[in-house]
């Protein structure tokens, strides 16, 4: 036994096949005591799992040795790069603010503007290069390692989420344009109006379904559809008492109606693509050994990507700060703002940062008993990113990188929680849509009674669903909302002005509440995660009594040599 106890020592480093080897000598153990060996073998099962999750809570000191130097080794970067970024992302903020402002003395022309904007620019393009993959490979794999039944417990936490936090966000908009009524005073103070196209409720909600079922998978990488309208003429013949009526003297009656005709946009169905991989994955999942080829290609896939982000995020810095600079450079004279308008961007923002910083790690507190700032730290990057970009979409890479290796999000949760969250998980845009809605309601003079405003929460939490995670998104599903409560659609066109600005952090809302979500899925999933890990269930607990010959023929390896002869008999 004293060699059993030194051998740890000598050996260096906190990896797998030293642990399993050092599990095997325990288990071989002294040749006289078979009892020794079976009570053994229960405690090896159970401290499994919790050595290859680098936990510190084991029941030898040999096995803590091996995983706080395995911790110690995987821990010091990230701590080392969060420091990095708590630096660099305050002065990048500031310089891009100052450099924006400097420059807006100068007059820029726009050829000037899009000159210097890109390097944001391609920041952008970089990232939306590896939305389309990284949200298909991610899914797959997530879902398909998981089984029917965990993958269908964390499904519904996630949605429970979803909507709990989104309705929280729509009441805090509401409670919160109701209590400042920023749209108090005259609509003369807003000189900007122009023609906004009308959207049918019942059309919009149909086109949401139908973009979640693509007749094609490679036309929805870019494209959506949505329903457009067409003039058509309609010849009307009308009798009277079985007289033919006549009008001017023609017995025909024409008259022009608008109808839907098929149409698209340019941009990713994401729902689409979302509902294709969550279905893919359950097959590929089911399938097991047959599917294990399939699934082996998209892991291999999504890990390629995820490198790809790395090497994107040395360049993010300096595209976040053209990103902004630019934006501000670009934007109109503040001064000019009205007073309404200017207490509607006060109303927003505050609303915002009640959800983000109030109400999010509350829940996240509550739920499961962790710091949540902690957690927040370690998605700096990534909320500074959403600030720039103002795309949740573009963000995800960035977003997955900052919870799995800064937070250490279990990796199965965030490929199946994350893209979801981007596509129907719009906290800021559901916020903003209700108080927008409000907003307009009061600039118009225009008194609200308790079913509208329960109408305008609830069309609100809906149209935030089919908000696609672009820039501006929200302004088009806003006309759901408003329609709704019979408020004037044109009167959109009074809140453009700010609406780039608000529209970012609406940005930070959303990929917050994804982040948080990722970490409270993962928490509530862990007993699940735990029985279901191919690593620890297959590979370590299985394998061990089927190879448990193994093990006594390793004690004899230097005194017979014909030991891989005697394994293949057995």
């Amino acid at each position: 036994m004293e060699q059993e106890q030194e051998w740890p020592s000598r050996k260096t480093g906190g990896s797998e096949s030293g642990a399993a080897l050092q599990g095997n000598r325990n288990r071989s153990g002294p040749p006289g005591k078979p009892e020794a060996r079976e009570q053994e073998r229960p405690s090896r099962k159970r401290r499994a799992p919790t050595h290859n999750r680098g936990s510190d809570q084991t029941a030898s000191p040999q096995t803590d040795t091996l995983t706080n130097t395995h911790t110690r080794q995987t821990d010091t970067l990230p701590g080392r790069h969060n420091l990095v970024i708590l630096c660099i992302l305050p002065v990048l903020l500031t310089a891009g603010i100052i450099l924006g402002f400097g420059l807006r003395s100068y007059n820029m022309s726009y050829r000037d503007v899009t000159f210097f904007s890109f390097p944001g620019e391609l920041l952008m393009r970089m990232l939306q290069m590896l939305v389309l993959p990284l949200l298909v490979s991610s899914l797959i794999t997530g879902v398909a390692a998981l089984d029917s039944r965990a993958s269908g417990k964390m499904g519904m936490r996630a949605v429970i989420y979803y909507t709990t936090t989104t309705i929280i966000a729509v009441t805090i908009g509401i409670v919160m344009v109701l209590a400042i009524h920023p749209g108090r005073g005259i609509k003369d103070e807003f000189s900007k109006t122009q023609k906004i196209e009308q959207v049918s409720p019942a059309d919009a909600f149909l086109d949401l379904i139908r973009n979640m079922f693509p007749p094609n998978l490679v036309e929805a990488c870019t494209k959506q559809y949505k329903t457009q309208y067409g003039k058509r003429i309609v010849h009307v013949r009308m009798t009277v008492n079985d007289t033919i009526f006549t009008l001017n003297g023609s017995q025909e009656i024409t008259r022009e109606e608008t109808v839907p005709v098929p149409g698209s946009v340019n941009g990713v169905n994401a729902l689409g693509l979302v509902v294709f991989s969550l279905c893919f994955g359950l097959i590929i999942g089911s399938m097991r050994e047959q599917g294990q080829p399939l699934r082996d290609f998209f892991d291999c896939l999504n890990e390629a990507i995820m490198r790809l982000v790395a090497i994107i995020m040395w360049y993010a810095p300096i595209g976040i700060l053209f990103l902004i600079a630019g934006k501000i450079v670009e934007m109109d004279d503040i001064t000019a703002m009205g007073s309404q308008l200017g207490m509607y961007t006060v109303t927003v923002i505050c609303g915002l940062l009640v959800h983000a910083t109030i109400v999010l790690p509350l829940l996240y507190f509550i739920i499961t008993r962790k710091n949540p700032f902690v957690f927040i730290a370690g998605l700096l990057q990534a909320l500074v990113t959403a600030l720039g970009t103002s795309s949740s979409s573009a963000t995800l890479p960035i977003t997955f990188k900052c919870l799995e290796e800064n937070n250490k999000v279990d990796k199965r949760v965030t490929r199946f929680v994350l893209p979801v969250g981007a596509t129907i998980n719009m906290d800021g845009t559901a916020l903003y849509e209700a108080l927008a809605a409000i907003f307009i309601a009061q600039v118009n003079d225009y008194d609200l009674n308790f079913g509208q405003i329960l109408t305008i929460s609830i069309t609100a939490t809906a149209a935030s669903i089919g908000a696609a995670g672009i820039p501006q998104a929200g302004l088009v599903t806003m006309i759901i909302v408003l329609t709704s409560v019979g408020l004037p659609t044109d009167d959109i066109t009074l809140i453009i002005a700010v609406d780039w600005f608000l529209d970012r952090f609406r940005t930070v809302t959303n990929v917050l509440g994804d982040s948080i979500g990722a970490g409270i899925v993962e928490h509530l999933s862990r007993h699940e995660l735990l029985k279901n890990d191919p690593e620890i269930c297959s590979s370590v607990v299985e394998e061990a009594p089927k190879k448990s010959y193994n093990l006594v023929c390793q004690e004899n390896v230097h005194e017979n040599q014909a030991c891989p002869d005697t394994e293949t008999k057995m």
